[in-house]
């Protein structure tokens, strides 16, 4: 089993759950959070003054599947996801040892 864990842009959430969905994955966890790698952020101006935001707003999507999924969904997420510019985000992909779901005490590939 692997684990992908993806830091995308947040407008580009929808269009990733959706193509996530028609390549067959049942389930992911999301997650709003901020960061900069980099792209280092950007200036905005508010009643004249000028400030700096450090940390852009992104989505982490926590994604775990069969190893032979794997390869399919970092390139939908890879397809769904880039925009072509900086910031587009990082796909991480973990080896996972064991997964348990909590209900039925089923380990492994059939816990997915």
């Amino acid at each position: 089993m692997k684990k992908i864990e993806a830091i995308i842009r947040h407008f580009k959430l929808e269009e990733v759950k959706d193509a996530l969905n028609a390549a067959g994955v049942q389930g992911m966890t999301v997650s709003e959070v901020r960061g900069f790698g980099r792209q280092k952020g950007h200036k905005e101006q508010y009643r004249g003054a000028e400030y700096t935001v450090d940390f852009l707003p992104k989505a982490k999507l926590e994604i775990v599947v069969s190893d032979d999924l794997a390869k399919e969904v970092v390139d939908t997420i890879l397809r769904s996801a880039r925009t072509g510019q900086i910031g587009d985000g990082k796909i991480f992909v973990t080896n996972l040892d064991e997964m348990i779901r909590i209900r039925t005490g089923e380990t492994g590939d059939s816990a997915l």
